[in-house]
């Protein structure tokens, strides 16, 4: 009898403990917007199955809202991580003229990064022209595009397969971009907001969004209109770090102006 009544008051002081953490949590993410697995583990000295298990518990209750490495807050201006097969049919007459401008800012045998992303892609469906270009991307869909273009020198960085986004991340893939000097860099994102600047919904791959931004000599965000006042779990760069927006026309007034005084150049795709 004893160890009946021990075992109810201990799951009673477990049911406790978790109850008490969530709210802890949507504490945390209220004053902060956002939180991390590895952060929350450590915070509450739990571990990082039991964190996820607690996000997971929060989003079915709508709480919160999942995303890779943690949580957001439940807002309406927040970019989710969409599968590239999914994201690929959003905007996409908007992202093919965006992928034609794009192009055009590109010079002969210049080296230049493109990210992965559906709006790259079309940056990569107007290169075959070229005679010689250098083009360095972490794309498995970019790549599978330009195999028969001879005249593009494909260099392709190791990394860990993401198949979400179809991008090789991680640790391996920053080493081997860091080998590399670069003209300009094309990044694809899921949110950009005109005071924050540019996120995506995933850590690794902001992390090597980063190496490549710092890498090159100009850092051109191609975006179709859809993604402005949006933010995500992982923060790429702020507007100073970026060189050109290549967007469409559905780009609000008052983000224009605010980019272009932070000295950006908007570019337009008609």
């Amino acid at each position: 009898m004893y160890f009946v009544k021990n075992f109810i008051e201990m799951e009673a002081q477990q049911k406790k403990s978790t109850v008490e953490r969530r709210k802890k949590i949507l504490n945390i993410l209220d004053d902060k917007g956002q939180v991390y697995v590895n952060e929350l583990s450590k915070t509450f000295n739990v571990s990082e199955v039991t964190i996820r298990n607690d996000l997971d518990q929060l989003e079915s209750k709508k709480h919160l809202i999942r995303a890779r490495g943690g949580a957001l807050k439940h807002e309406h201006n927040v970019a989710l991580d969409y599968r590239i097969s999914d994201k690929y049919k959003f905007n996409l007459s908007e992202k093919m003229k965006i992928g034609k401008a794009a192009a055009e800012l590109i010079n002969e045998n210049e080296t230049i990064i493109l990210d992965s992303g559906t709006t790259t892609l079309e940056v990569a469906k107007n290169l075959s022209h070229f005679k010689s270009l250098n083009l360095i991307t972490n794309a498995i869909n970019i790549i599978n595009t330009l195999i028969q273009n001879q005249n593009i020198n494909v260099i392709v960085p190791g990394g860990t397969l993401r198949i979400e986004s179809q991008s090789l991340i991680g640790p391996i893939a920053e080493k081997m971009m860091k080998n590399f000097s670069v003209d300009k860099v094309f990044i694809g994102v899921d949110g950009i907001d005109s005071e924050l600047g540019a996120f995506t919904p995933n850590i690794e791959e902001a992390s090597l969004n980063q190496v490549m931004i710092n890498l090159s000599r100009k850092v051109i965000v191609v975006t179709d209109s859809s993604k402005f006042k949006k933010r995500s779990l992982a923060h790429i760069c702020p507007p100073h770090d970026i060189d050109y927006i290549v967007t469409d026309a559905g780009i609000s007034k008052e983000d224009k102006i605010h980019l272009e005084k932070k000295g950006i150049k908007i570019i337009i795709a008609t």
